[in-house]
């Protein structure tokens, strides 16, 4: 019988490449097709409230994400940088103190908003490359308590201590965005677009690389990669994503003020992104509706125990240790380990076929 060889391209042939959009699970459909459908049977306040905050923090969160799960280098500096938008927001554009703000059209405002969020994000990268480990940790955290204090202390730039208030979306395309439907989408939006992006370029040649440069910078030094370029642009990156979340977080309260980059939400910017995961860009977002979710109803659990509702943060403490302690990837780890037990024999603890 003749020997009947057949070549890689009548292969492709017979067994094609499935599209990028067969490749995606039917669960993550789910989950879209419920998130664009949500409004039509959810309140405003769960719109606005909480997934609106559930998106902006983490979009922020997602930031940290990037940075500390492709790149090694754990950052506390985030919300900072989300602040300084946040802030250059109220100052170039609009808001009730008239005497500060320069009134700017919005669409020279956001972009240098983010411009200079950017740019703030890549001083201070420059500055904590050089460091690693808690070093890196001990340098972010200080330049986010400095810039607290300056904020509050400053009353010619940032009003001090009562900061911005009135800062408002614009009402573009004749549409209210902080409106509870509008100001969802919009944080919809822009929460996928950061997690999108973040997926692309993890798996893009910077984000190989930036991999590669976390796991083995000598390495990559010796074959040629610039180990601190690479660091220094995913900070610029992770202020570009941090800078979106902070505008949209002025947005959402209407004002900017010291208290909103302090440093107990700088850390907790740190815990949501652990609790939820550092392995992958949706973990972030499950860390953050989390955070909200305790952050809104643990008052109320507890006055329905016949607690005091003062220790409503110990209630959240408790239940962000629980996850980090039964898991240290967070409840992405969770998920993972349900779904390998559920692929082992109950008997052997060996994998099914």
């Amino acid at each position: 019988m003749a020997d009947v060889t057949v070549s890689p391209v009548d292969k492709a042939r017979r067994n094609p490449e499935p599209y990028w959009i067969e490749r995606i699970p039917g669960a993550y459909w789910v989950v879209g097709v419920l998130l664009l459908i949500l409004p039509s049977f959810a309140s405003n306040f769960f719109m606005f409230q909480i997934m609106g905050w559930t998106f902006i923090l983490g979009i922020i969160a997602s930031s940290l994400m990037f940075l500390a799960g492709y790149g090694g280098m754990v950052s506390l500096a985030q919300l900072t940088f989300a602040g300084v938008a946040g802030y250059m927001v109220a100052i170039f554009g609009t808001s009730a103190i008239d005497t500060i703000s320069m009134g700017w059209p919005w669409f020279i405002t956001i972009p240098l908003a983010l411009i200079i969020a950017v740019l703030f994000a890549t001083v201070i990268g420059w500055l904590a490359v050089r460091t690693e480990g808690i070093y890196t940790i001990m340098i972010t955290l200080a330049i986010a308590a400095a810039f607290f204090y300056f904020t509050r202390q400053n009353y010619e730039i940032f009003n001090g201590f009562q900061g911005f208030n009135s800062v408002l979306p614009p009402q573009l395309f004749g549409v209210n965005w902080r409106g509870p439907e509008a100001f969802y989408y919009l944080t919809l939006f822009w929460a996928a677009a950061a997690y999108f992006a973040i997926l692309y370029l993890s798996r893009a040649p910077f984000g190989l690389s930036l991999q590669g440069v976390r796991d083995n910078p000598r390495r990559m030094a010796a074959l040629g990669f610039n180990v601190t370029a690479h660091r220094v642009a995913a900070y610029a990156f992770s202020g570009l994503i941090a800078g979106i979340g902070g505008i949209l977080l002025a947005w959402q309260s209407a004002q900017i003020s010291p208290g909103t980059i302090s440093i107990a939400p700088a850390i907790d910017i740190l815990v949501i992104a652990v609790v939820g995961g550092l392995r992958h860009p949706i973990g972030p977002f499950i860390g953050a509706f989390l955070y909200v979710l305790l952050k809104t109803f643990a008052v109320d659990v507890l006055i329905a125990l016949g607690l005091s509702g003062d220790r409503f943060q110990l209630l959240i403490g408790l239940g962000f240790l629980a996850v980090v302690y039964f898991s240290p990837d967070g409840l992405l780890g969770l998920w993972q380990k349900l779904r390998e037990s559920r692929q082992r024999d109950p008997l052997t603890g060996e994998a099914r076929p």
